[in-house]
């Protein structure tokens, strides 16, 4: 039944109350009345602030109404803000050609996040995790202080049956640039990094092939330890490129590295040039034959540096490195900032197609005489595409066989892994 038929517009009060909402005169003669339900629930209306009581005598003679209709659902639709504040002209994009997802929000994966999101580094980040309470919590927080981050788009999966069933939706992870992995099991006290491999090598098994799905062009960024064995089992399960598969590696290791050297000079640590490979963990290889400080080589003034011999005990600042990650974790229970800030570095060097040099894991089989088929950190130029080139160090025959046996340690890990 049409309501204006029944009642006469110059008539209509200046504001109609339902139980849902208030609406105007015109918007009450135009589309956004719902027409097809009878005219008893505008019995009770507002007209000059007085209430006014409709009776059957003021809507049509042919009004056909029962009891039930009274219990219809409110008929009336109100005016969309949004339309009438906005004009549309095309359809936003959705996704940003930026966009970088981050897999698992614990310490780890929100300082990648905060990493992204503080330096600008994405405007659009889509974060994953298994556990949806603390991903849901994670989401919220970042979504409330985005008006301090430049607006950043930040998607999170809340839907309550996945909740039920506690499985990962990885839709809104689609068209991602950068996929960033940093779920897995946490790392014990007293456990070491290639410890947890046989773990975390089956969540990336089922985890990776569904992320390339969504985002077959992306670049995967593993920051999961033991790195560099996930890092080659990403690119086995995933299909991809190898330059598409980047482990963080030693770039944390590197920078620890030079920090304490800094530290140690009384300068700043950007001001020290030098590289640690290898694997992420305690076999990693410093290469003190290209440490140097404004083209100055530490081993022109001194030629045994790093080594036992070395009077001045600089190989100790090597020890350090390899004990502050456990040292950290044990203080404050975890290790996340540097860590973030690295990825962070990373991912920028992608998106910004920037060719830098950092030392992540990748495919080394070839270099300095390693013959396996495997991940262990060199210095690669990162852009667009990911790792575009593996520089060839000049290293000496004692840092080679060190690197030689970094990889045998890791590849004898990794050969227990079925793939």
């Amino acid at each position: 039944m049409i309501v204006s038929r029944m009642l006469s517009i110059s008539s209509l009060p200046t504001c109609l109350k339902c139980t849902m909402c208030q609406i105007s005169r015109r918007s009450l003669a135009s589309k956004h009345f719902r027409r097809d339900l009878p005219p008893t629930i505008l019995k009770e209306v507002f007209a000059g602030g007085k209430t006014k009581k409709f009776t059957s005598a003021d809507f049509s003679k042919d009004a056909n109404t029962t009891g039930s209709d009274l219990q219809k659902a409110v008929s009336f639709v109100p005016p969309c803000l949004r339309e009438e504040l906005l004009c549309k002209i095309a359809e936003p994009v959705r996704d940003c050609c930026h966009k970088v997802t981050v897999v698992g929000s614990g310490m780890v994966g929100v300082a990648c996040v905060n990493s992204l999101l503080l330096q600008n580094i994405t405007p659009h980040v889509a974060i994953v995790d298994a556990f949806p309470k603390k991903l849901e919590g994670e989401g919220m927080d970042f979504n409330h202080g985005s008006v301090f981050l430049g607006n950043p788009h930040i998607d999170f999966d809340t839907d309550e049956k996945q909740q039920e069933i506690v499985v990962t939706d990885f839709c809104i992870t689609s068209n991602s640039k950068v996929v960033v992995i940093t779920a897995g099991v946490k790392q014990m006290k007293g456990e070491t990094r290639l410890d947890l491999v046989h773990r975390n090598s089956e969540i990336f098994k089922n985890i990776v092939p569904t992320l390339v799905s969504y985002s077959p062009n992306a670049v995967f960024v593993i920051v999961s330890n033991p790195v560099d064995i996930l890092s080659w089992v990403t690119w086995k399960v995933s299909g991809l490129p190898v330059g598409r598969i980047i482990g963080s590696g030693t770039y944390l290791d590197t920078a620890r590295f030079r920090y304490l050297i800094a530290d140690r000079l009384g300068i700043a640590p950007s001001s020290v040039h030098g590289y640690i490979v290898g694997e992420h963990g305690e076999s990693q290889v410093p290469l003190w034959s290209g440490v140097n400080v404004a083209g100055v080589q530490f081993r022109d003034i001194l030629p045994n540096i790093g080594l036992e011999t070395d009077e001045e005990r600089w190989y100790e600042i090597s020890n350090e490195v390899i004990r502050h990650g456990p040292t950290v974790r044990c203080l404050k229970g975890y290790s996340n900032t540097a860590v973030g800030l690295s990825v962070g570095s990373i991912v920028a060097a992608i998106i910004n197609n920037s060719q830098k040099i950092i030392p992540v894991s990748t495919l080394v089989q070839g270099h300095h005489e390693v013959c396996h088929d495997m991940f262990l950190s060199l210095p690669c130029t990162i852009g667009e595409n990911g790792i575009t080139n593996i520089v060839r160090m000049r290293i000496t025959d004692f840092e080679k066989k060190l690197f030689q046996t970094s990889a045998n340690i890791v590849y004898n890990v990794q050969k227990d892994i079925k793939m």
